[in-house]
């Protein structure tokens, strides 16, 4: 079943805990949603840091792995950007097999952008790589959801770990590249 509200977006599932989806993303060039990003990149910054989790502080000062925000449909159809700690320093470069590093930190801000101009902050998706045993469920990686406020909406460690246990499910698809997506190629930062 899907549920609409006046913002565009839809449930993808009928759970309480369902991910939300833009229903009408726009399509921009990147040099648009470029623009959008940078009018919201102070906002956004302000907002997750509102969650007080050290494991973000600056995480816009990381390594970027796209050239410009994109659409990621594992994402609620948002266009997000991908950050990755100095930790994940192999992010960019992990062949089917390896892994990253314990300590590792990939993060993904997002932005709407609908068809009808509307551009709001979205949410913050954080995975954190765990030493081996910590989550066994979740082949040891600790998903995070920042709301554009700084509410939690999910941690698997923590509060309402059941709003994020969906993260994994998904990222189950990628488990050979150590259960991470990276950037589309046509988004990719050249190495």
């Amino acid at each position: 079943m899907i549920f609409s509200d006046v913002s565009g977006a839809f449930a993808q599932t009928s759970e309480q805990d369902a991910h939300l989806a833009i229903e009408n993303p726009a399509d921009l060039s990147k040099d648009e949603a470029q623009q959008h990003y940078k009018s919201l990149i102070r906002r956004m910054a302000r907002g997750y840091a509102a969650a007080q989790l050290d494991l973000i502080l600056n995480y816009q000062a990381w390594p970027l792995f796209n050239d410009a925000p994109y659409i990621s449909a594992t994402h609620g159809q948002r266009y997000v950007n991908s950050y990755a700690n100095r930790m994940a320093h192999n992010y960019g470069t992990l062949q089917d097999g390896e892994v990253l590093p314990v300590g590792s930190v990939l993060a993904k801000d997002s932005m709407t952008v609908t068809d009808e101009g509307n551009v709001h902050p979205g949410a913050l998706f954080v995975m954190e790589k765990l030493p081996s045993g910590s989550s066994p469920d979740t082949a040891d990686w600790r998903y995070i959801m920042v709301m554009p406020d700084g509410s939690l909406f999910g941690d698997t460690m923590g509060d309402r770990a059941g709003a994020v246990a969906y993260c994994h499910v998904c990222h189950e698809a990628v488990a050979d590249r150590d259960y991470t997506f990276y950037v589309p190629e046509e988004y990719r930062i050249p190495k």
